[in-house]
């Protein structure tokens, strides 16, 4: 069994993404960073990234090729302000998951370091 399998497979991750979205849904600071009326092309995204991350379906690589999860952000304002609210609402999604604690922390940590990897703006004063 991989860690995909172990994590819950797609079900975790699909009440992952669930999760999140609805909380992005509704902040003033990240949703008008969707351009989309519907997130739910996003969550297709983030969900076939995850699940692939984890050793899942390669779905999202056949679909949109290399992650490149850096330059496919770069036209997005992304501060300490986005990564910390960004996390707040995938912590809530993260804590949310019936999993084993191990998992979730290496769940966990992985998020923190994406998200970390994605601020492209200068801290604000």
């Amino acid at each position: 069994m991989n860690l995909y399998e172990e994590m819950g497979g797609r079900a975790t991750f699909e009440q992952l993404v669930s999760h999140f979205y609805a909380l992005v849904s509704v902040d003033p600071v990240l949703r008008p960073m969707y351009p989309e009326d519907d997130l739910k092309a996003a969550a297709d995204r983030l969900l076939m990234f995850l699940e692939q991350y984890w050793g899942g379906p390669t779905t999202y690589s056949e679909q949109r090729g290399h992650p490149r999860l850096r330059m496919r952000h770069t036209p997005f304002h992304i501060s300490e302000l986005e990564r910390d609210i960004w996390l707040k609402h995938m912590q809530s999604a993260v804590n949310d998951l019936e999993m084993k604690p191990d998992l979730k922390e290496q769940l966990w940590n992985y998020l923190v370091m994406a998200a970390n990897s994605m601020v492209n703006q200068p801290r604000g004063f």
